[in-house]
């Protein structure tokens, strides 16, 4: 059940918003470290921030090429579920 719980989670935490793709925390949690800042260029795959929750280490990774926006968080911040952490554009 957990396990089920964390995929669809993961599903959920990349959501498309018409102006670009926002990373969205799936549950509250602790932003632990910022590894991009807003005008940083990402590739697909690459690694914008950390969340600790559920004594987990949930990586937000970009799902496309494209430059980080906006950083909505710093490192120590607390989250609640489906707060938008980032947004990557074009």
């Amino acid at each position: 059940m957990l396990l089920k719980l964390l995929k669809k989670a993961k599903d959920e935490e990349i959501a498309d918003s018409g102006n670009g793709e926002a990373l969205t925390s799936p549950m509250p949690g602790k932003i632990w470290k910022v590894m991009k800042k807003a005008g940083d260029k990402v590739a697909a795959g690459d690694v914008v921030l950390v969340l600790e929750a559920m004594k987990m280490e949930n990586e937000f990774k970009a799902t496309k090429a494209g430059t980080v926006t906006e950083v909505l968080v710093k490192e120590g911040d607390a989250v609640d579920g489906n707060a938008v952490l980032a947004r990557i554009g074009d």
